[in-house]
């Protein structure tokens, strides 16, 4: 009887963490997760030049608002690198010291349309931690907004 306690107990304990989070993570191939996805690829455009696909590490919406935490890639899976930085990019970046291609972004969605409101790719410190962003995306990254 102790034993199946302690197993219920254990395994109760470790779904809270994601019992108590509102946000869901749109599953792949679905409409929602291309609609965020098309927010962010002009973005990654920009710095990184076409084409490019994401990996998803992180993706979390909550009602209007949306988290993610993503991997740009050329289609099949090249990897992205400095030297694919467009010359504008590069002149800011120091080779020696890119934070890489990884990109975040908080989202919102404005009428049918998701916005990559606040976005950065090669960030070396979780910028989404600035209490400034709780207020609005609170439900997507509640480890950060939990005081």
């Amino acid at each position: 009887m102790r034993f199946r306690t302690l197993v219920a107990t254990i395994a109760m304990t470790a779904t809270l963490p994601f019992q108590a989070f509102a946000w869901e993570v749109p599953k792949r191939g679905s409409e929602l997760r291309a609609d965020l996805m098309d927010a962010m690829r002009p973005h990654a455009e920009a710095v990184f030049g076409a084409p490019v696909v994401f990996v998803v590490d992180d993706l979390r919406v909550h009602g209007d608002v949306a988290f993610a935490m993503l991997r740009p890639v050329r289609p099949g899976g090249g990897k992205i690198g400095f030297d694919d930085l467009s010359p504008a990019y590069q002149s800011y970046e120091d080779r020696d010291f890119w934070g890489g291609a990884d990109m975040q972004a908080l989202y919102e969605r404005q009428g049918r349309t998701w916005v990559a409101t606040h976005q950065t790719f090669g960030a070396t410190d979780v910028w989404w931690a600035d209490p400034q962003f709780c207020p609005k995306w609170h439900s997507v990254i509640p480890e950060i907004c939990a005081n």
